[in-house]
């Protein structure tokens, strides 16, 4: 016996029901934030430049003059790992928003089978006989399983957090920018500044050395004493260990920027000295409220939730009754040539209707969980916004200090040279021990340490306050999409 079957999907003309319902659970409004009038700054005569242009509105290849600076930039952004990683995150949190998005629509199911069987002629209900113990059975169909309409809006409360999540992914792979920008930066200028601790202690070396040249010969000539080559050698000894340790601190630190270039460690090539590094006179901070806008990871924080706020609706959608449809329509027959005729025409079509009557709180409790993940969403998002106005603040504080404490370290640099090179010309016309120019050496190299480390907190401020603005994560066309 052959057996054949074809069943056919029946048209959708209820379809249009699905955006007759309403959808249920609050509408997304953003919280009120308790912003600023302005940032508080330093407590002193300086003054940050006011009004609605921040620093944060220029890109990067803007921000920095060292064309070495930005040309790792543009590596960092192009090979970075955690760039890569994060472009991939958005991958995925677009596959979620399809695959969400495919609740809209009905699912079409089509296959087919061929089955052959072979009855027992001893088993307990034997076949007649003269009948044929094996027979087959086809089949072809398209089919369509339960189908729900949305009529209390849980499919769209559904995609509506699913795009939030996209959202919240990209804005992360902007923070991702943001911050790799800043790294490089900082690990590059940190490097520009190991390279001058490098040049101070080379220097002071090549100074102690002749020092202690002259030490020596003065105490083979009887004008100076062995106490005093001691402590000449002291200082060559003090500067040939500085020497080395920064030289492990440069080394290192250029396997650090590498990694952050996508490179595997190694060499790295330098462009202006950190001296010659340039800030910026003005950095106008612009109004609080535009860090709210400008900042990604802020963003981040209210797109998420937004999706604890569309999560509330899919949890009260649960309440109502669930409306499914299925149904199949096609042709049944035991000879392929009866398959197409009237006779072996069959049909299914209906709506089902699931109503909860007990679910032991299950819902209720849901309901309640997912409320009190917005809660949680809602305080994180004020407390993210909170902090950004801090760093905002502290950043601007940094960057009116760290320039004061340069120009006093720089005064007291210079005062220590001068008082290095009295002690010299004294101990050099025997009006006092090498005990003095030991003293001066070493607090000169302090000095001159302390000032290449003001010099970098400076510029770090500087970086630092950009990133606190929301600057770092545009690309040049983001830019000037955005300055449109």
């Amino acid at each position: 016996m052959k057996t054949f079957t074809c069943d056919l999907l029946v048209p959708g003309a209820t379809i249009t029901l699905l955006m007759a319902g309403c959808a249920v659970g609050p509408d997304y409004k953003r919280p009120t934030v308790d912003s600023p009038a302005a940032y508080r700054t330093a407590a002193s005569d300086t003054k940050i430049p006011s009004g609605a242009y921040s620093f944060a509105d220029l890109g990067w290849w803007e921000m920095f003059d060292d064309p070495q600076l930005t040309a790792y930039l543009t590596e960092a952004l192009t090979n970075s790992w955690d760039i890569k990683i994060a472009a991939a995150r958005v991958l995925q949190a677009e596959a979620a928003v399809g695959i969400t998005r495919s609740q809209f629509f009905p699912t079409v199911n089509a296959g087919g089978d061929l089955v052959t069987s072979r009855a027992s002629k001893a088993g307990p209900t034997p076949i007649p006989s003269g009948q044929d113990p094996q027979q087959e059975f086809g089949s072809v169909f398209l089919s369509m399983p339960a189908y729900e309409l949305d009529l209390w809006g849980r499919i769209r409360r559904a995609n509506e957090a699913a795009r939030a999540e996209l959202l919240a992914t990209r804005e992360a792979q902007h923070t991702v920018r943001q911050i790799l920008v800043a790294q490089v930066a900082t690990a590059y200028l940190e490097l520009l500044e190991f390279d001058l601790e490098l040049e101070i202690a080379q220097s002071s070396y090549t100074a102690r050395t002749s020092s202690l040249d002259l030490t020596r010969s003065r105490e083979q000539g009887g004008v100076a004493s062995m106490q005093d080559a001691y402590q000449a050698q002291i200082l060559v000894s003090t500067a040939e260990a500085t020497i080395a340790d920064t030289l492990r601190r440069i080394e290192q630190q250029e396997n650090l920027l590498s990694i952050l270039l996508g490179r595997n460690p190694g060499d790295i090539q330098r462009g202006a000295a950190l001296t010659s590094q340039t800030v910026r006179a003005e950095v106008p901070a612009g109004l609080p409220s535009s860090v709210i806008e400008r900042r990604p990871d802020l963003r981040v924080a209210e797109q998420l939730l937004v999706a604890a706020n569309a999560d509330i609706g899919q949890a009260r959608a649960a309440f109502f009754p669930q409306v499914t449809l299925t149904g199949f329509y096609g042709y049944q027959s035991i000879a392929l040539s009866d398959l197409f005729t009237g006779a072996a025409r069959t049909w299914q079509f209906g709506p089902a209707v699931t109503m909860p009557l007990f679910t032991g709180g299950r819902l209720r409790g849901n309901l309640k969980l997912a409320e009190a993940r917005f809660e949680e969403s809602l305080a994180s998002y004020q407390r993210t916004v909170q902090s950004a106005f801090r760093e905002v603040s502290d950043g601007l504080i940094a960057y009116q200090r760290t320039r004061e404490f340069r120009e006093r370290q720089q005064e007291r640099a210079q005062a220590h040279r001068d008082a290095t090179e009295l002690a010299n010309v004294r101990y050099e016309g025997g009006v006092t021990s090498y005990l003095e120019v030991l003293y001066n050496e070493q607090e000169l190299f302090t000095a001159e340490l302390g000032l290449a480390q003001a010099r970098l907190n400076q510029l770090l401020s500087v970086v630092q306050l950009y990133r606190a603005l929301g600057g770092g994560w545009t690309d040049p066309g983001e830019q000037l999409a955005m300055q449109q």
